[in-house]
């Protein structure tokens, strides 16, 4: 649990860095990567 509430942290971040709409889905896209990962351990 620690380390999905760290990626939600980490996630939001690299969210608030963004400065493009394509950027901002790129992030998205991989953060959704981070969580099926954790999902499967």
């Amino acid at each position: 649990m620690k380390k999905f509430v760290v990626l939600l942290m980490t996630a939001s971040l690299a969210l608030a860095g963004c400065n493009t709409i394509q950027g901002i889905g790129k992030d998205v896209e991989k953060l959704g990567e981070k969580v099926q990962e954790a999902g499967k351990k």
